[in-house]
């Protein structure tokens, strides 16, 4: 019998052991091209949305990528970015504990210039002082914490895959990232890309979001339907820059590996290079807003791969490295 981690519910262990549970996470050839197995998956869910894993045997986007279809759009009620800067400022981003607001405080090494967005992270046990009041914005601590249990839930489903894939125990990856721990770290993150000012459309020599692997296991990103600009350039094409398109689609969350679970995988699972460009001459200028989930493992949980191909990291000290390196100092 399966062994659960103590914080899951009686439902997420019925869930976990449904008989058509995800098996198919591997890719085959044919043709010399990549195919991602085919499987569907219905996953009722009373307290949000009902998701439905679905992955067509059609050309597979990217290494380290793939998609998982939803039942039903992501809701677009009340955002905090639409507040001034002033408002938003009374909570302000924390970079050791990766809560808050920033604005253009993002600064990646593939660029060396402050990503073109604003965002809003919420990580469980460290909002204190963060959430804006029910006056400022009904409802919407209620709301965001549902949705982080939704995407959590989703994310430890298709991580409990690959654990099984790469020779791990199936529930490993649900333990490392305990929602129940202090240590949790697992981000929810609320963005929203400037839109380009006139008088600058014709010179944008800025990224929206420059060229980056994420830090995490694995990112659930959802996109809003007209607002493009989503790039991903997997490792071999990346010494040639071939960079790919991916259109947003509401009834889509785009899976991105990241390297976490590439070094815990001793480089099995391939994280992707992407990026968000500015939009070019003729193309929708307006603002871009997205949500990504980021599985970051537990502060305490130590990454080290079947092989022990890298030293042993605790996760805490791997994301610190990472979130230093990637913000500019304030």
């Amino acid at each position: 019998a399966a062994t659960f981690p103590a914080s899951f519910s009686t439902n997420e262990r019925r869930q976990h052991n449904m008989a058509d549970r995800l098996d198919a996470l591997t890719v085959r050839e044919s043709n010399g091209k990549s195919y991602w197995t085919r499987l569907g998956v219905a996953w009722p869910n009373k307290n949000g949305p009902g998701y439905i894993v679905k992955l067509d045997a059609v050309p597979a986007p990217t290494e380290g990528q793939f998609v998982i279809h939803l039942r039903e759009p992501l809701p677009r009620e009340g955002r905090p970015q639409s507040m001034p800067d002033a408002v938003k400022a009374q909570w302000p981003h924390q970079k050791a504990n990766n809560v808050g607001w920033e604005t253009k405080a993002q600064v990646r090494p593939s660029t060396g210039t402050p990503d073109q967005k604003e965002s809003y992270q919420i990580t469980r046990p460290h909002m204190a002082g963060l959430w804006p009041s029910e006056a400022e914005l009904p409802g919407f601590q209620t709301t965001m914490l549902a949705f982080e249990a939704d995407c959590w839930a989703l994310g430890m489903k298709v991580l409990s895959c690959f654990a099984q894939k790469i020779g791990l125990p199936e529930f490993f990856f649900t333990h490392a990232h305990d929602k129940s721990s202090p240590e949790y770290q697992s981000t929810l993150r609320l963005l929203h890309y400037y839109a380009i000012p006139a008088e600058v459309q014709d010179k944008l020599d800025l990224w929206r979001a420059g060229a980056h692997t994420d830090f995490d296991c694995l990112t659930l990103l959802y996109q809003r339907q007209g607002q493009g600009g989503l790039q991903v350039c997997p490792g071999k094409e990346f010494e040639a820059q071939e960079w790919t398109s991916i259109p947003p689609e509401e009834d889509l969350i785009t899976c991105n590996i990241g390297d976490m679970l590439m070094r815990w995988s001793d480089d099995l699972l391939p994280s992707n290079f992407h990026r968000v460009k500015n939009p070019q001459p003729g193309e929708y200028m307006g603002p871009r807003y997205s949500v990504a989930f980021f599985c970051q493992a537990n502060r305490d949980a130590v990454i080290e791969g079947p092989n022990k191909k890298y030293p042993a990291i605790t996760a805490g000290d791997y994301l610190r490295q990472r979130v230093a390196a990637n913000f500019k100092p304030y």
